[in-house]
């Protein structure tokens, strides 16, 4: 079906495009913007009030299948990914079978296809069974699709193996993916090292388990050429490092997730599993420096690094838990409530973190912008919509922000022309057996 949307403040930070007026998305492309369209044919969907904005992309999740499907499936994931806007997934290769051979990529893009909502793409392992042993067969992977490659969960610790690593992947056109986490100095900690970790009598993790290995992966790509992204961002010194390889003109980008803008270490005071996650939560002080890379554009997308997990997984010892959050149904509302609303970044700069910076960053096609010809991948959001955190669609229920009160709710979402979430809810499943 072809969907004239009327009447919307379309904003695409893309093409810097913030006015009102209408789209059509016609054989699931945009077809035309305007004022006062009247194509035959189309139904016509009011979406005054409301900002009409490029399908947002989360280039961070972790999807689970195959192989730890009680954790969440690609059907559940992509299915709390269109609730919570996002017309676009990059999820990572940790899963039970590890995404290190071209069939198991095969695999995600059939099942993603036959059972998910939104577009799903994978992302290769660098290494053998994340082991950092030896590197996979990159341009195999290529042409399976990959559209990056990442030992996420994991850190190639050896270095040799990550600069070639970076050269491999340049000879193919893969953005490489740094997990940056020395795992000698992160040894059996869970959460950030100093007064927190004493206080509550755990291990802790120094902030230089991340910074050390992100300055490491800087100069590897500096010395290499390659391309290089840094997963995650968590602390200051991280942050410096990747601004100051920024301004030598390297080609690395760096993202961060809502929970390291949002939350600091003290969500963690009562033992609530919930706020354990890797890297940990940092201080206020890093906190504060996370705002502040994303202001002045050093940290240039935002990801939910969603990792959900069974609630016996959660239900445990701090010590004993597992390390992660569910995020791709809260990172909207935090991002509205956290950033704009409270004036850290404008709409337009919000949304460019997770809508075009994200695409243009995995070279994703015809994402990431309402340009006519472009994919008709489109979130309608109603930012003044208050959204109580607590229901999910996901599996997971690990989330620290449980109880909150926030601010912005995808009214509408369509995928490749398809609308997918109306008013909020999700449309008949029924009619989506494969996009």
């Amino acid at each position: 079906m072809d969907y004239l949307l009327k009447n919307g403040r379309l904003m695409d930070p893309a093409t810097g495009t913030d006015e009102v007026g209408d789209i059509l998305l016609q054989r699931g492309k945009v077809e035309a913007l305007g004022a006062d369209l009247q194509p035959m044919g189309a139904e016509v969907v009011d979406v005054g009030n409301l900002l009409v904005v490029p399908g947002l992309i989360d280039m961070h999740v972790h999807l689970r299948e195959p192989g730890q499907e009680d954790k969440e499936t690609i059907a559940s994931g992509t299915r709390a990914a269109a609730i919570g806007g996002f017309t676009s997934l990059v999820c990572k290769a940790n899963t039970g079978l590890i995404m290190d051979e071209p069939s198991v990529v095969g695999f995600v893009f059939s099942r993603a296809f036959r059972q998910g909502l939104v577009n799903v793409f994978p992302v290769g392992a660098v290494t053998k069974g994340l082991l950092g042993q030896g590197l996979t067969g990159f341009g195999s992977l290529a042409l399976a699709g990959v559209v990056a490659l990442s030992d996420d969960g994991s850190c190639v610790s050896d270095a040799q193996m990550m600069r070639s690593a970076l050269e491999y992947a340049s000879s193919v056109g893969l953005l490489v993916i740094s997990h940056a986490e020395d795992m000698a100095l992160t040894g059996h900690g869970s959460v950030t090292e100093g007064y927190t970790s004493t206080v509550l009598g755990l291990e802790g993790i120094p902030v230089e388990s991340e910074t050390t290995m992100v300055a490491r992966d800087c100069l590897l790509a500096e010395q290499t050429g390659g391309r290089l992204h840094i997963a995650h961002a968590s602390t200051a010194g991280s942050l410096h490092a990747v601004k100051s390889a920024q301004e030598r003109r390297v080609d690395v980008s760096c993202e961060t997730a809502p929970h390291y803008f949002s939350l600091t270490e003290e969500a963690t005071w009562d033992y609530d599993t919930s706020a354990k996650m890797n890297p940990p939560l940092r201080s206020e002080e890093d906190r504060r420096m996370v705002v502040s890379a994303l202001r002045e554009g050093t940290v240039s997308i935002i990801a939910s690094d969603h990792a959900p997990h069974t609630l016996e997984e959660k239900d445990t010892s701090f010590q004993e838990a597992a390390f992660g959050i569910i995020g791709l149904e809260t990172t909207l509302p935090l991002v509205i409530t956290n950033l704009v609303e409270a004036g850290h970044l404008s709409m337009m700069e919000a949304l460019a973190k997770i809508t075009c910076n994200p695409a243009r960053r995995l070279g994703l096609s015809g994402k990431g912008s309402l340009q006519e010809g472009y994919h008709a991948d489109i979130t309608v959001i109603d930012p003044s919509a208050e959204v109580v955190v607590g229901e999910f669609l996901s599996k997971g229920r690990n989330s620290p922000f449980i109880g909150e009160r926030l601010h912005g709710r995808a009214e509408y979402v369509f995928v490749g022309g398809k609308m997918v979430v109306a008013e909020g809810r999700l449309v008949d499943e029924r009619a989506f057996s494969g996009h």
